[in-house]
């Protein structure tokens, strides 16, 4: 009873700031409770291919001449590039949270699915319709689902889950859990035996206070 008082003040300290900028239909847990709601299946990469994934497409804004990739540099960036032409950036400032590295040419950054294409279809979106699978690979309606971060950790990261990479900046990975957790939450997605442990020994060790904060999707 004392450790679920104590985890119950820690949420509550937690989710203060949270709370003005959450939408109301969001769900908002900490970690131990979000990995308990995941379930666990077995994973299988039969039939698997990354155009079963159509992306990216064009974007949230169809008017604006910008693609998936485009809006969300231009939505993370903190400093805005100029765009030219049919959506050329130049310029602007990002920050890549794995490596905690500050990057000024967008040429050197990668979007990445935070669950990557090929683990979702492990996870259960084999079963989806190509309709939902372009939805999933170019989601922007939550925070969590796309990211830039730099080319080099994108492509150290693959198509691995937590049971075999973890953001290279230490005190991001409990960040990268929970936001993992989130998107597999969101897409009602499986986790496999091992990914679900290594999961557990973070929820229940250094990330147990992390806030996992999601809606789920259409």
């Amino acid at each position: 009873m004392i450790k679920n008082l104590m985890r119950g003040l820690a949420l509550s300290a937690v989710l203060v700031p949270l709370l003005s900028a959450t939408p109301a239909q969001a769900d908002v847990l900490v970690l131990p409770d979000a990995v308990g709601k995941l379930p666990e299946a077995v994973e299988s990469r039969n039939g698997y291919q990354r155009t079963s994934f159509r992306h990216w497409n064009v974007g949230l804004d169809p008017a604006d001449g910008c693609h998936t990739r485009s809006e969300v540099l231009l939505a993370e960036a903190l400093e805005p590039p100029q765009i030219t032409g049919s959506c050329v950036l130049s310029g602007g400032r990002w920050f890549s949270y794995y490596d905690e590295q500050t990057v000024t040419d967008a040429a050197k950054l990668d979007i990445d699915h935070m669950v990557p294409l090929a683990e979702a279809w492990d996870s259960g979106a084999s079963a989806w319709t190509a309709q939902r699978r372009e939805a999933y690979a170019n989601d922007q309606d939550a925070d969590t689902s796309l990211v830039a971060v730099t080319a080099r950790t994108n492509r150290s990261k693959a198509d691995k889950d937590p049971a075999d990479w973890l953001p290279p900046a230490a005190g991001q990975q409990c960040r990268y859990v929970g936001e993992w957790v989130a998107t597999k939450l969101r897409w009602n997605l499986n986790v496999d035996k091992r990914e679900l442990e290594a999961l557990k020994v973070l929820s229940d060790g250094p990330c147990e206070n992390t806030a996992v904060v999601y809606t789920p999707a259409p």
